[in-house]
C-alpha cells in the first residue's frame, strides 16, 4: 500500500487515468476551467470518469466558476468531488453537496491563516501562488509552511512534486494526500507512462 493518497491531474485522456488508476492511485483530476492547457470538456470528461475502475475517484477542478455551473458539470460527469482553485468565498461551498477540495496558495505564511479560513467540511490543497495560471505550475512551495498547515488539518501538498522530489515532499510535510500534474507530464494534458511509473515506484519504496 502507498504511504500516501495520490491524485494525478490534469488528465485529458481514458489512457492516462487508466494507468495512473492501475499504478495506485486514488484519484484523478479533471480540470474545467476554459483558460487551462489542461481543459476537458464535460463529454470527454464522462468518457474518462466511465473508464475508471470502481474505487477510483474523479475530481473536478474550477476556477471562479458559479457554483450552479460547478454542479451541473459534476452531475452531468459523475464527479466524486470538485476541487475549487481560485478565489471562491467560503458561502459559496460550504454547503455544496459534493465532496470539496479548496486549494489555498502558499507564498508566505500568510497560508496558514487562510487555510485556517477553510470550513473543517472541506479538504485544504496546497499549491504555488500563481493568480494567473492557477495550478500545473511546475513550482515548488515553500513546504516549511505547508508543514506548518498539515499539523493542524489534513492536507494535500501540490506545487512541483515530481519522482525526483516526492520522497523528499513527503518527509518534509507529512500530507495527508500529494496532487502532481506536470511532474508526470509531456506536454500539458498528456501524461508520461515513464515519469508516473516513476513517480509511483519511489513511493512505493517508502
Amino acid at each position: 500500500m502507498l504511504p500516501v493518497r495520490v491524485k494525478v491531474c490534469g488528465i485529458t485522456q481514458p489512457a492516462d487515468a487508466m494507468l495512473a488508476a492501475e499504478l495506485g492511485a486514488a484519484a484523478i483530476g479533471l480540470v474545467f476551467w476554459p483558460s487551462s492547457p489542461r481543459m476537458v470538456d464535460p463529454g470527454r470528461a464522462r468518457e474518462i470518469v466511465l473508464s475508471l475502475p470502481p474505487f477510483v475517484a474523479s475530481v473536478g477542478v474550477f476556477v471562479n466558476q458559479s457554483p450552479a455551473d460547478v454542479m451541473r458539470i459534476a452531475d452531468l460527469v459523475g464527479l466524486s468531488a470538485v476541487q475549487l482553485h481560485g478565489d471562491e468565498a467560503v458561502e459559496s461551498y460550504r454547503t455544496m453537496p459534493r465532496r470539496v477540495i479548496k486549494s489555498v496558495p502558499v507564498h508566505d505564511a500568510s497560508a496558514e491563516e487562510m487555510a485556517a479560513r477553510v470550513p473543517a467540511t472541506a479538504t485544504v490543497l496546497l499549491d504555488a501562488h500563481d493568480p494567473l495560471r492557477r495550478g500545473g505550475t511546475g513550482r515548488t512551495i515553500d513546504w516549511t509552511v505547508a508543514a506548518a498547515i498539515a499539523r493542524r488539518r489534513p492536507v494535500i501538498l501540490s506545487g512541483g512534486l515530481s519522482p525526483e522530489n516526492v520522497r523528499a515532499a513527503l518527509a518534509a510535510v507529512s500530507p495527508y494526500g500529494i496532487d502532481v500534474s506536470s511532474g508526470v507530464e509531456t506536454t500539458p494534458g498528456r501524461k508520461d507512462p515513464a515519469k508516473l511509473q516513476a513517480l509511483f515506484a519511489a513511493l512505493g519504496t517508502l
